[in-house]
Order: structure tokens, then sequence, then C-alpha cells
């Protein structure tokens, strides 16, 4: 019998945490980590030096010690496909950043370790058992974003305070919308607001989905974070800017791309801590046993060019309290 169709065997028995343990780095064994991303590369090359920079502080060398397997979807519905291949491969450790990368590896293996750096809600959507007992086969690092998100609704009030309407755009693909526009929604009832909750799942609809929020008098809007929305960062902030929208949206990387703020834990510090779940792991711990990490430190981030070309007034107060400011 070849070792693989062993393995096999023991996976659909009582075994099945055995690859878990089995997994532990041996000496002068290349370990492999599987990344699932979504396209272009190009948009995700700050986090995956992240990354690397991590690997390297816990002493990895990228083609000595480790090997990243990229595996690149040019659509979503690509992900599982491209999630089975990792397991086929037989990598050690599947890396995949948050829960629109999660869901499908979590389809394709029960006992290949899976690490998140961003995940919105890991416990809401059910990936983990708990935050201190992740239980299975997934741990990582989570941004929080369902109790995040009404606090960017909160600021972005404060910066439009007469905006009686305010688009939420979010992606019907990305499992960890549906807990955040629930929070959000609670959150605009407490603070008087009417939503108008847009969701927004292919390219090609963008400049349409801008010009209804134009159309529908929004005094702003909130972009709910997506793997798709981070990959079209500049375009979006380019619509806004065309429409006149002030938008707060997930990631720093958005307000360098144009948009006008955002509020949010550090995504690249998070891509590099997630390096740490990656080597123990690869070590031999099992995910069961690593807590999910919460961010501690946020950044508060506003583009002065972009609020001076829609004719926002940013007020001062607010200015004193962001971390970031692009002029």
């Amino acid at each position: 019998m070849k070792r693989r169709d062993f393995i096999s065997l023991l996976v659909g028995g009582a075994a099945v945490a055995w690859p878990l343990a089995a997994r532990a780095q041996q000496p002068g064994k290349v370990q492999r980590i599987g990344f699932l991303g979504l396209a272009p590369a190009s948009t995700f090359e700050t986090r995956v030096e992240a990354l690397r920079a991590g690997l390297r502080d816990h002493g990895y060398i990228e083609g000595k010690d480790i090997v990243i397997e990229f595996r690149w979807a040019e659509r979503v519905e690509q992900l599982p496909e491209l999630a089975a291949e990792l397991v086929r491969m037989n990598v050690d450790v599947i890396f995949a950043p948050s829960s629109i990368y999660v869901e499908p590896a979590r389809q394709a293996t029960k006992t290949i370790p899976i690490v998140f750096a961003i995940h919105a809600d890991p416990v809401g959507i059910g990936h983990v058992a708990s935050l201190a007992r992740p239980g299975g086969n997934i741990t990582g690092l989570s941004s929080n974003v369902t109790e995040l998100a009404p606090k960017e609704l909160e600021i972005l009030k404060e910066v439009v305070p007469h905006a009686m309407r305010i688009g939420v755009l979010w992606e019907p693909t990305t499992p960890s919308h549906q807990p955040a526009l629930k929070a959000v929604e609670a959150a605009g009832e407490k603070l008087g607001i009417r939503l108008l909750t847009v969701p927004l799942g292919k390219i090609e609809d963008f400049d349409q989905t801008f010009s209804l929020l134009a159309h529908q008098g929004i005094g702003g809007f909130l972009c709910l974070s997506s793997a798709l929305f981070f990959s079209q960062r500049a375009r979006m902030a380019e619509l806004a800017i065309n429409h006149r929208l002030p938008g707060m949206f997930g990631d720093v990387e958005y307000v360098e791309a144009g948009g006008l703020m955002s509020y949010k834990a550090d995504q690249l510090e998070q891509f590099r801590r997630s390096a740490f779940y990656l080597d123990r792991i690869l070590k031999g711990t099992r995910p069961a046993d690593l807590p999910v990490e919460l961010p501690t430190k946020f950044t508060l981030a506003i583009n002065l060019r972009t609020a001076k070309a829609i004719g926002l007034t940013i007020p001062e107060s607010f200015l004193l309290r962001a971390d970031k400011v692009i002029e």
C-alpha cells in the first residue's frame, strides 16, 4: 500500500487528527505553504511581502526551508478548485487570508491546518468554535469587522453630520459580510440614519452602483472590505471622487489609493504576525491549541486631497485624532 493511500485511510477513521501532528518540522525538510489569493497578484504585493518578512523574522529562508505555493483565482468561483489543488499537493499548511478564502479551504480539508490573517468574524461565521479554543484545523488573526463596522459608520457620520442616508457596499460572496451588515443596520437605527445596502459582486457593475448611490441622494457610503473591493480599490476611489461621495473604507490601502478615509487594524502587521501561526504549526502545534488573536491597535486615516476634490471640509478635531493624514 502506498503511503498516500494509507494516510487517506487514516483520515476516514479515528486517526483523523494524526496528519496535524505528523506535519511537525523535520530536519532538512522543505515545508510547503499553500497561499490562496484573488488576482491580480500585484494588488496584494505589500501584504505578501509582509508575510514573507514575518517568516524571515522566524528564521525561514524561502526556497531553502519553505516554499510558498501561490494560487491566484481570476474569479471567486475558482477558489474551491484551487483549494482542492493545494490539498492534492499535500501542502503542510494553507494560508487563507480572510473568510472568502477560508471557506473553500475548509470545505477542501479537515486535516491540513489553515491559517487566516484578517478574518472578519471567525466565530460568527462558524470557522472556529471560539477565539480562545478554535477547535478543528483553523486559526489565525481576526480583523473583528462585525464589531468594527458600526464604529466606522459612526465615524463617517461624524465627518458628514448632515447626511441622513448612507449607502453600504457589500460583496455577496464574502461570508463575513452578512453578520457585518446586521451589526451596521443596528448601528444605523441608533444613529438615526437610513441605510441603502447595495450588493456589489462584479467589476462590471461598479460604475452603475456608484451612479445609483449618487442618484439616490446618498450623503456618504461605507464600504465593507472584501478581496474583490481591495483589488479594485483605486477604481472605487476614482468613482467616489467622480460622484463626489464621501466614503469610509476598510483598510488604509484604500486611502492611499485615493479613498477618503478608513478605520481598521494594521492589515500589513496582521499579515506579518500570521507568520507566528505558520511557524508554530510547522513545528507541530495543533491549530486547535492556538487561540485566535484580535487586533489591539487601530489606524484612522484620511486623504485630504480627496476631501478637497469632493468639496468636503474635515473637522479639525477629526484631523487631530487621525493617525495618518495624506495631504
